[in-house]
């Protein structure tokens, strides 16, 4: 049985304002991120279908705080919650949150390669 921790999972993404770790298991992704600045995550969502995340994640916050925007509402999860994101979504995320989070791999792929041309050519750094 496929399995990953934090701190076996090599780092993906090695940002200023976000570390990155990612693993697949089986037919999930997945991610171990740290927020070390404020990220509002919809300027990297430009391009995707409704300029928002397609992809639906399953998380558990394990410090800090994040919200997930949506048209007309948002949810906001802190420390020790689970949360349930479906698409569509533009998360919020303050420093010093944590995450971890699955996603089906084959949906989150087109996703991570809008967020990751984005960041090239915002920061000029390949995450």
């Amino acid at each position: 049985m496929p399995s990953a921790s934090r701190s076996t999972t090599p780092v993906a993404i090695d940002l200023d304002v976000v570390e990155g770790r990612y693993a697949e298991l089986d037919d999930h992704t997945v991610a171990f991120e740290t927020f070390r600045q404020d990220l509002d995550v919809a300027p990297y969502l430009r391009g995707l279908p409704g300029d928002a995340c397609t992809c639906r994640h399953l998380g558990y916050v394990t410090a800090g705080q994040i919200t997930f925007r949506w048209p007309g509402h948002e949810e906001t999860y802190v420390e020790g919650d689970a949360y349930v994101a479906p698409p569509g979504h533009r998360p919020l995320i303050l420093a010093g949150t944590s995450v971890v989070e699955f996603s089906r791999t084959a949906a989150l792929r087109p996703v991570m390669a809008v967020i990751d041309r984005h960041v090239t050519a915002l920061t000029g750094a390949r995450p």
